[in-house]
């Protein structure tokens, strides 16, 4: 899939640079496709590659193997190197950095031997609940239960015997960067979502540490938490290079050669951040897929903790607000599959492109309400809207204008409903300010429709810009080559992160801003009234549809 960012028509230099190893590689490992993104120092995509896979449900819960990680990199590594080939006629065997970044959080705890003492457990995992409440009451902080802290008391809490042989625990960056370079280390952002990150930004919140270590079952294991967790470092510090195991494992081909440097594994929020070049205080970004979340960059603390908002950061170590769902486009996705299948069926298949836009366009002008149609994305559970457990429903009164139209834009509208829930606690309840919300991800890239969705539930501008369908893998490669910089000849290094994306990414990048619209608010005002209303229907559905 070809990325869309700032990108001109390739210049004569371009294999050249390519061949002498002076591009940096950004890989993403997304909850439905591991993305590679291949750029010049100025942010110009010389190449992609792209891997699709799916999480599995094992034993009650969601995982993905290693064996399918280290085969994901691999393919999408390969189709990297296959549309370097066919773009610009070189072989790709040096590199000048890399990056990894992948969905946040989760739970991979390995021994002293490096050996996964439980399968992956994702973010898609709900059943931290206790823990994550134990952990909130304890250190004062609201902890989410996909941080890995909350994994973590919740294996501990159920007595499960590998906590004992705890030797490091890591997200899937984590250990991803560990395998091409050999350190245990995580970007600041990432890191923020396995341990509450300390005010300064630099490192885990010592007394929180102290906190949990005097915990009752903790204080008898045979390590301390400091002694598990990786490193943390900011945007731009030393993480390491691709080793020639770590080069190895990203192409078996042996094509490929160790010595890039490498920048600080980050969590998929940070990487949002960095492609939208939402950076600074009054800016935030909407990253839209499987699940959905934005960042919103704060001017000062909150009240105090909300189990609706995440404290993070980003990956310079800003304090960031963060309203995750766990669901957004997996069943718009799914009734869009279904309209294509009926289009084969009369004869007259449509790709996804014009499926999208067709389809899209007709929500777009649907009733401002949806016509008293609801639809409930729910295909996990959702801790915004305390639904333990997930059914996609669609439901509509008796007397529902239900059309195309309206039908769709109530799909379109129950992609974003839960994060509206939430940004309603941070906008409204908490005053933040907030001047500009940029937007990525392929829900975006039928122009304008989900762009003035958003806008309107959220009342806020909202623009997209040219990295909007494939910001993630972009948004690392883009840190990898501000590592390179950093750690490159004295003096000519940028000055922050800030200044190298104002500078010499975005300066000249093209935005498409939406206002929100009155009407446009007001009937989302009305359809999340009743969204809230029928929501132990939905709860219902999930202990009845087992």
């Amino acid at each position: 899939m070809t990325h869309a960012a700032v990108t001109p028509a390739p210049r004569p230099e371009t294999a050249a640079l390519i061949a002498e190893g002076r591009a940096h590689l950004g890989l993403e490992l997304g909850s439905t496709r591991i993305k590679a993104a291949l750029i010049d120092d100025g942010g110009a995509v010389l190449a992609t590659g792209s891997h699709a896979w799916e999480n599995q449900h094992v034993e009650d819960s969601w995982t993905y193997s290693l064996e399918s990680v280290h085969a994901g990199i691999g393919d999408c590594y390969a189709d990297l190197v296959r549309d370097v080939r066919e773009r610009h006629g070189v072989e790709l065997t040096q590199l000048a950095s890399v990056g990894i970044s992948a969905m946040m959080h989760g739970y991979l705890p390995f021994d002293a031997e490096g050996t996964l003492l439980t399968p992956f457990r994702t973010w898609r995992n709900t059943y931290t609940s206790e823990a994550a409440a134990e952990l909130s009451r304890a250190l004062g902080r609201n902890i989410p239960l996909r941080w890995s802290i909350a994994h973590l008391l919740h294996a501990i809490r159920g007595g499960e015997e590998h906590v004992r042989d705890l030797a490091e625990l890591t997200t899937l960056a984590g250990y991803v960067h560990r395998r091409l370079t050999g350190r245990s280390v995580l970007g600041v952002g990432d890191a923020s979502g396995v341990f509450p990150i300390a005010a300064s930004g630099e490192g885990y919140d010592a007394e929180l540490l102290e906190r949990f270590g005097a915990l009752e079952g903790v204080a008898e294991l045979p390590w301390s938490l400091a002694d598990v967790l990786p490193e943390v470092l900011s945007a731009g510090q030393d993480a390491g290079s691709l080793t020639a195991e770590g080069a190895a494992l990203l192409d078996p081909t042996g094509a490929l050669q160790p010595g890039a440097v490498a920048a600080p594994p980050e969590g998929d929020a940070g990487t949002g951040m960095v492609a939208t070049h939402a950076i600074a205080p009054r800016t935030g970004n909407v990253s839209a897929g499987t699940s959905a979340f934005a960042m919103v960059v704060l001017e000062k603390p909150l009240s105090g903790p909300r189990e609706e908002i995440d404290m993070v950061t980003t990956p310079a170590g800003d304090p960031v607000a963060m309203i995750h769902t766990n669901n957004c486009a997996g069943d718009l996705d799914a009734w869009l599959g279904l309209f294509g299948r009926f289009a084969e069926l009369l004869g007259r298949p449509a790709d996804a492109e014009e499926l999208y836009g067709i389809l899209f366009g007709a929500g777009a002008e649907g009733e401002a309400d949806a016509g008293g149609v609801l639809s409930y994305n729910y295909i996990s559970g959702e801790h915004q809207t305390r639904v333990p457990s997930g059914r996609p429903l669609l439901v509509r009164e008796q007397n529902a204008r239900f059309t195309l139209e309206n039908f769709m834009r109530a799909q379109l509208y129950g992609a974003f409903g839960a994060l509206a829930v939430g940004m309603e606690a941070l906008l409204k309840d908490e005053g933040v300010q907030l001047d500009v919300m940029f937007a990525h991800g392929g829900i975006f890239r039928t122009a304008g429709v989900a762009q003035q969705v958003l806008a309107d539930a959220i009342a806020t501008p909202v623009a997209v810009g040219e990295s909007a369908g494939e910001g993630g893998a972009w948004g690392m490669a883009l840190l990898a080559a501000f590592t390179a910089a950093r750690q490159g000849a004295a003096g000519s290094a940028p000055a922050s992160l800030s200044s190298f994306l104002a500078e010499q990414i975005f300066a000249s990048q093209e935005l498409s801003t939406l206002e929100p619209q009155e009407a446009g608010m007001a009937g989302h005002a009305q359809w999340l009234d009743a969204y809230r209303a029928a929501l132990p229907v939905e709860r219902r559905a999930g202990e009845l549809l087992a």
